[in-house]
């Protein structure tokens, strides 16, 4: 879910470098985290997406980790009057702060089941899991990876690709989502023919798919 607020000011310029986007990210995550956090939910990270003309910020929320379990003991999630309040609270904030000196369209977001991982906490927290990567600047000659979280060493994050480690220096990473496991969430698309009985087999039963 997101809400989306969108002020109107001068041309934002144009930055082509990775690097700098992410760092004008992590700058204005760090201005409005207090904000965000007085109105009860945490600041898990932002997106600044300049383009000619405008640009995207986005910012993502969540419920506190140590009150993610409400006290009826059922799971407490992000609502639409969590995204409104941060939205409208960020949105004067920024009036003030004015930290983008161009037009701007606001985007207040849950973090999604393709979660998006901003810090080293967030990679041990998540360890275990499958996560998609894009480095700022290529290493082992490669800009994106995908592999398992196997644990945060340091400063670096190390990875499980394809069977072999790949370390990677934090500061490097660009952006990173979790990728979701559509089997375990019994979302996985059916293939073609899978769930068609197997030749010989009575009708209405379907045959066992090969492992």
């Amino acid at each position: 879910m997101h809400c989306i607020e969108a002020p109107q000011r001068h041309p934002v310029p144009f930055h082509g470098s990775d690097v700098r986007v992410a760092d004008k990210a992590v700058e204005i995550a760090n201005l409005l985290a207090p904000t965000v956090a007085s109105l009860g939910v945490e600041l898990l990270g932002a997106e600044y997406l300049p383009s000619p003309g405008s640009a995207v910020l986005r910012l993502y929320i969540d419920v506190p980790s140590d009150e993610a379990v409400g006290e009826d003991g059922q799971p407490r999630s992000v609502t639409i009057e969590d995204c409104e309040a941060v939205s409208r609270e960020v949105s004067a904030q920024l009036d003030v702060e004015d930290p983008i000196s161009g037009m701007y369209t606001l985007e207040v977001s849950s973090p999604g089941i393709d979660r998006p991982l901003f810090t080293l906490a967030h990679y041990e927290r998540f360890a275990g899991e499958t996560a998609k990567v894009g480095l700022k600047l290529p290493q082992d000659g490669r800009r994106r990876l995908q592999g398992r979280i196997v644990r945060v060493q340091g400063g670096d994050v190390v990875f499980d690709v394809d069977g072999n480690e790949f370390v990677a220096s934090f500061g490097n990473i660009d952006k990173a989502r979790l990728v979701p496991d559509w089997a375990a969430l019994g979302m996985a698309p059916v293939k073609p023919g899978k769930d068609k009985p197997a030749k010989g087999a009575p009708k209405g039963s379907a045959s066992k798919a090969k492992k």
